[in-house]
């Protein structure tokens, strides 16, 4: 049976790390997430611009519901179990049935970086990509300068693949990425 993305996406299921819970996005989490979308050392190496207002949070708030709404491919948001904050967003951002390869992208407030939140996150997402959704192939980019994701990417079983040159077109100016990738080595 072909995995589809109406099969997932659906009804986004609710997800589960020893820390945190992965749902759908919800209007009460704007103040939240404008907390960290509005700090420039998180959006330094994003693809979207750093908030700027409640109302930017908003609408990207909004933008993820309908997606929801559409069965389209939407990220969760990061609920932290102890304080009950959203503290972040994970999910895939691409997904090609055929190929059955995924990409994955993620953002984290700065007050839980180097906590080993994303890691555990990440080996939840990749544990749920393989089993669920049947992937061959994840994969994730980031900034050559972004450290921190680079070690979340490899502490989750990614391999670092390459840089590739002038990948993306990102606030004024065409970027490299590095990328990595895991495999599902049950398949082979």
């Amino acid at each position: 049976m072909t995995i589809t993305r109406e099969m997932i996406f659906s009804k986004l299921p609710v997800l589960e790390t020893e820390r945190t819970i992965l749902r759908k996005l919800q209007f009460k989490d704007a103040e939240d997430m404008f907390r960290y979308g509005s700090n420039e050392e998180v959006s330094k190496y994003t693809t979207w611009p750093t908030h700027q207002s409640l109302e930017d949070t908003r609408r990207f708030i909004e933008a993820v519901m309908n997606a929801y709404e559409e069965h389209k491919i939407a990220p969760w948001g990061i609920e932290d179990k102890q304080t009950k904050l959203m503290i972040g967003t994970v999910g895939f951002v691409s997904w090609n049935v055929v190929h059955a390869r995924a990409e994955i992208g993620y953002a984290l407030s700065r007050d839980f970086w180097n906590l080993g939140y994303m890691t555990e996150i990440m080996k939840r997402i990749v544990e749920f990509g393989f089993n669920e959704m049947k992937l061959v192939r994840m994969e994730a980019r980031c900034h050559p300068d972004n450290i921190g994701s680079a070690r979340v990417m490899e502490k989750s079983g990614m391999q670092f693949e390459g840089t590739l040159r002038k990948h993306i077109y990102t606030k004024g100016e065409y970027q490299d990425a590095k990328m990595y990738a895991i495999i599902n080595e049950a398949l082979y």
